[in-house]
């Protein structure tokens, strides 16, 4: 959701890490059918386009596979569904184990609502401004880890193809707009990329101006998700710690909060607008 990684200083638990749960049971299931069809780790990883290696670090546990390398290594085991049966719990194991709730519920969302204060979105992010929070982390994060996050939030931007569309809301402080995370270009990249979707019908963009005298949004930031089937929920994370709220008078609460800050930042014009305004002055 809010994917502020410059100020996520959390410590990892070791359910976050690939080598546990269901990456470990896919693992294990891949080397039974691989070793079943007679097949050394060189030539199955020939037919996939994968090295050895990376087979075996996927065996082993220690490597979480893409969706890609599961509906190729399924096809070629001819395993029938047995793998790709896993591809969503091997999907979610991804994500830090703080966000794998949210991120199961944003994936089926109606709606989603996101006030951001310290860094661009999520969904709104690129490749490689993602990968400069992520650099930014601390403690250090090491390159596979920082690969898998990105090609998981990246994979979260899916969620804009689907159909029926979601309804997304996002409102941002225009600071956010400004910090150049990873260098200009970086910068000029994501901001480019906030204009493409804010641009979609069924999302919306909203800048809340550093001037703004009057913004309810002073109690930080937070995620409003609506599943296609129930009520409303609210996502808030700090400090790589993070809430699910589901009681009805909290959510509404927030949720009334959001309407207000809508209400003092610029207009969905007016804020494509003013984005334009920053590219131009990068």
């Amino acid at each position: 959701m809010r994917d502020e990684e410059p100020v996520a200083q959390r410590q990892q638990r070791p359910e976050d890490e690939p080598g546990t749960g269901v990456v470990t049971a896919f693992g294990r299931q891949l080397k039974l059918l691989r070793v079943r069809a007679g097949l050394e780790r060189a030539e199955f990883g020939k037919r996939l386009g994968y090295s050895a290696d990376t087979v075996a670090s996927i065996e082993q546990g220690r490597r979480i596979p893409q969706a890609r390398f599961i509906e190729k290594a399924d096809e070629a085991l001819g395993a029938g569904g047995v793998l790709t049966a896993l591809k969503e719990e091997v999907g979610r194991a991804q994500y830090p184990s703080f966000f794998r709730d949210a991120a199961r519920l944003e994936s089926d969302a109606a709606e989603l609502f996101l006030y951001a204060v310290q860094a661009i979105p999520g969904l709104l992010q690129t490749e490689e401004y993602t990968r400069a929070l992520l650099a930014m982390r601390r403690p250090l994060l090491d390159e596979d880890t920082i690969e898998q996050r990105v090609s998981a939030r990246l994979a979260r931007q899916q969620t804009f193809a689907r159909w029926p569309a979601p309804l997304v809301s996002f409102v941002i402080e225009e600071a956010v707009l400004r910090k150049p995370f990873g260098g200009k270009a970086v910068l000029r990249g994501v901001l480019e990329n906030v204009l493409m979707v804010g641009h979609r019908r069924n999302v919306e963009v909203q800048v809340m101006l550093n001037d703004q005298e009057d913004n309810a949004g002073v109690d930080g930031p937070f995620t409003l998700i609506t599943p296609k089937k129930g009520e409303q929920i609210a996502y808030l994370e700090v400090q790589g710690r993070s809430i699910l709220v589901t009681e009805r008078d909290e959510v509404r609460s927030i949720s009334a909060r959001y309407g207000i800050i809508r209400s003092q930042a610029l207009t969905p014009r007016e804020s494509l607008g003013f984005v334009e305004k920053v590219l131009g002055e990068l």
